[in-house]
């Protein structure tokens, strides 16, 4: 079950305390049981395979005997291929370049540089300050240039550190030159590798030389890149990485204008360096010239992009096509050369045993770097020419270099010339000792510890965000409380989720007889959602529910765990902790349905994750529309009492839970069991007692959701499921959260519902003595009160 390996892993005291109950408080019950002569057998071994397949009446016969649920996973993949595809043909559509001058360019794509800036996270206030020299290199006579190791102030509790480079000479212009992932400040000075001492070159050419430091692709003590670990919260929380380092060298711009507007500024780099390079050029316009080498290609596969580039929506707007038109009129040089590679998790090079290896060998998403084609490099810079060649009075200068090796002579050439005509390249590269080498690590290790300070700061302030995020929520009546969620709910569907404007396909339901019980018969059911996506799941009839329509249940929908298959919920032996809920709830009258999520198949679902959100979307911007088109086919059977159908989601499917029935408003009701709690914690807590908890260092590396810090935590998702009833399961012996946590979460909703609208029956929490398990207590209770529908006589 999901989170076992967590509190394994951890040595939990809940998992000791769990393991103590099962102990004192089961084992002599499970002891009377055998010894009982009325022994009841369980679930799994009187249900029976169907003696026949025949449909439920007005469906089709399933015929298709493959895996269902592989079959909607691998649907869901050519799906999202294809919206990633149309994503790009409709892309211009956001674009209203004015050409006829360049102050009207400059106007017409202001909303796009705030665009990007915006998905970048570039949302925290930069202070104001100057560069502080840490240390010095001994001067040297046969150097002809100083370096000094620099800090300088970015927001109140971050800084920018590197390398400065100051030629003995009048400056020519002034050098912002970013290192790849894999490179240090001093890799740029002196280094026989790839891209390496070209910062010297600049130097000796006349040029004041600045090398900022980023935060490399080292794998960590968690099995984590060090770009991975620090991008995982920051996006929780509405930030990037990238932002984070683009902030940085804003910052030390920020400073130099202070210092002389006039000299020339350019700004170079490879790999990482020239991501950030050319993201730099496109947000600010005091950048006279960019070069970027070892990165410009198509981003159609941004999901395959190690995870520290995974950027919320950017496909929608921008590939680096579009990005490079925002540095126009400006110039720009593209060197198409070589390019750094990475693998992690990729291409069969992992080396895992098994699926469950990735939560305790390598935890972080499958990433590569993979060198694009020379011609597909020269088709982005013709598209980025062709948005501004129209550009008047002169069109912008852009160049691109072709090139075998990682920053050419030629390219850097052609950067300098672009800064200053009358320069000339230094073709000298010494070998230099340099005593900041041994500093480049804490240099490292200080940037990166500061950048997770700083969102555990912002995990904090997110507390008091959401409650002036909500604001508008009126609570002086039921009526005034749901008009006022109305907005909030369309926030949630298109800005959180992720929305597809697109109209579902009739149903085409199709069915067969899967399993028959003591009192209970089940069929499995497909049906069409969009082209390409179905919906799957198991539904369990009473056996004495009449079809006709003059005996209308309840219906309770019965959502699995993380990996998990309709089949699990209904009776196999050894998913225990499901307790065969989809039967024993259709033993007791109910009509059960229990969906085919999407978070099965490990890496294909995952991968499914970051696809969805290159184009804005998530994995529940398929998992919504499954469960409209389900609930609008469930409501239209003549033995179903549309109005109470229930949703009850344990683990995965509690994180359904809260989110789901916050949009299918056919949901009558919502129980979320084994994973309520304060879920912004859960997932951006990087403190050592957290970890114990949070997802920050665990496998589960697509769980991060767009900027919910700010927005939705499960108090304010739970509000978009009010005034309907909504209830917690919990496990005093659950790892998944701390008790206190999951009290302080619900607590907002009982006050929600209690205080505030005046409708206490309607919410409820139940504490249970047991683990990460359905407990079939008091939601039982619950679903029979609020579907109404009567408990079985004992």
């Amino acid at each position: 079950m999901p989170y076992f390996e967590t509190m394994i892993s951890n040595r939990s005291p809940y998992l000791i305390a769990m393991i103590l109950t099962i102990c004192v408080l089961w084992l002599p019950m499970i002891k009377a049981q055998n010894n009982s002569k009325t022994e009841i057998p369980p679930t799994w071994a009187v249900l029976k395979k169907a003696p026949d397949q025949n449909p439920l009446p007005n469906t089709q016969a399933l015929t298709d005997t493959s895996d269902l649920s592989s079959k909607m996973i691998a649907g869901i993949d050519r799906f999202l291929l294809k919206q990633i595809e149309l994503a790009k043909t409709k892309r211009e559509e956001n674009w209203k370049r004015d050409l006829s001058s360049h102050e009207a360019y400059a106007k017409s794509i202001a909303g796009k540089r705030k665009e990007l800036a915006a998905i970048l996270g570039m949302t925290d206030t930069i202070v104001e300050g100057r560069t502080s020299i840490i240390a010095s290199a001994p001067r040297s006579n046969d150097r002809k240039f100083d370096i000094h190791e620099i800090s300088w102030p970015v927001m109140d509790d971050m800084s920018g550190s590197g390398l400065l480079l100051a030629p003995r000479r009048s400056l020519l212009g002034i050098i912002i030159a970013i290192p790849d992932a894999n490179q240090t400040a001093e890799d740029l000075v002196s280094s026989n590798t790839a891209a390496g001492a070209y910062a010297q070159q600049l130097v000796r050419s006349g040029f004041g030389v600045l090398i900022p430091t980023i935060i490399n692709r080292d794998i960590n003590q968690w099995t984590l890149s060090n770009r991975e670990w620090a991008h995982r919260p920051s996006f929780e929380l509405g930030r990037t990485l990238a932002g984070y380092e683009l902030q940085k060298i804003i910052a030390i711009i920020n400073i130099q204008y202070q210092n002389d507007k006039q000299l020339p500024l350019g700004i170079i780099g490879w790999g990482e360096g020239g991501r950030l390079a050319l993201y730099a050029g496109a947000l600010d316009p005091r950048i006279n010239v960019t070069a970027v080498c070892g990165y410009f290609a198509s981003r159609q596969n941004l999901w395959q992009e190690p995870a520290d580039r995974n950027t919320f929506g950017l496909l929608n707007s921008f590939g680096d096509a579009q990005i490079a038109s925002l540095i126009a009129p400006r110039t720009l040089i593209i060197e198409n050369g070589k390019y750094p590679s990475y693998f992690y998790r990729a291409n069969a090079k992992d080396g895992l045993e098994s699926k469950e290896d990735a939560y305790t060998k390598l935890k972080g998403k499958p990433g590569m770097l993979v060198t694009p084609s020379k011609k597909e490099v020269q088709k982005q810079f013709d598209l980025a020419q062709s948005f501004v060649a129209g550009l008047k009075p002169t069109k912008p200068t852009f160049k691109l270099i072709e090139s075998d090796d990682a920053v050419s002579e030629a390219t850097l050439s052609a950067f300098i010339h672009s800064l200053d005509p009358k320069s000339t390249l230094a073709k000298q590269k010494q070998t230099l000792e340099l005593p900041s080498r041994q500093h480049a690590t804490q240099r490292h290790d200080q940037q990166l510890n500061e950048i997770l300070r700083h969102n555990q700061r912002l995990l904090q302030l997110a507390y008091e965000s959401r409650i002036n995020y909500m604001k508008d929520v009126k609570t002086d009546s039921v009526e005034n409380f749901e008009k006022s969620t109305i907005a909030y709910r369309k926030k949630f569907a298109e800005d959180v989720i992720g929305e597809y404007v697109i109209d579902l396909l009739p149903p085409n339901a199709r069915s067969r007889k899967y399993e028959v019980g003591p009192k209970t018969v089940s069929y499995q059911v497909e049906m069409d959602v969009f082209p390409d996506v179905t919906a799957y799941g198991i539904l369990t009839l009473p056996k004495d529910l009449k079809l006709d329509g003059s005996d209308k249940r309840p219906v309770v929908v019965t959502q699995h765990g993380l990996e998990g298959r309709p089949r699990h919920t209904t009776g196999e032996e050894k998913y225990k902790a499901y307790k065969s809920f989809s039967t024993h709830l259709a033993e007791r009258g109910f009509i059960t349905f229990a969906p085919q999520n999407p978070y099965v198949l490990f890496d294909r679902f995952r991968t499914l994750q970051f696809k969805s959100q290159s184009i804005g979307k998530t994995l529940f911007s398929i998992a919504v529309p499954q469960h409209q088109q389900i609930t609008d086919w469930l409501t239209k059977q003549p033995y179903v009492d549309g109005k109470n159908i229930g949703f009850y989601g344990i683990s995965y499917g509690g994180k359904s839970a809260m989110r789901i029935p916050a949009l299918v408003t056919n949901y009558a009701l919502s129980i979320c069991s084994a994973d309520f709690g304060e879920w912004v914690w859960k997932t951006a807590a990087t403190d050592k007692r957290s970890l114990r908890y949070s997802y920050s260092n665990k496998g589960e590396y697509e769980i991060w959701e767009w900027n919910l810090g700010s927005t939705f935590n499960y108090a304010e998702m739970a509000h978009l499921i009010c005034p309907r009833p909504f209830m917690v399961e919990r496990g005093h012996f659950d790892g998944v959260q701390p008790d206190d946590r999951v009290a302080q979460e619900y607590a907002k909703i009982r006050y929600l519902y209690a205080a505030q609208l005046k409708i206490p029956e309607r919410t409820r929490i139940e504490y249970i003595l047991g683990p990460h398990a359905i407990h079939e207590q008091g939601t039982y209770d619950f679903l029979h009160q609020h579907l109404n529908w009567p408990k079985p006589k004992e």
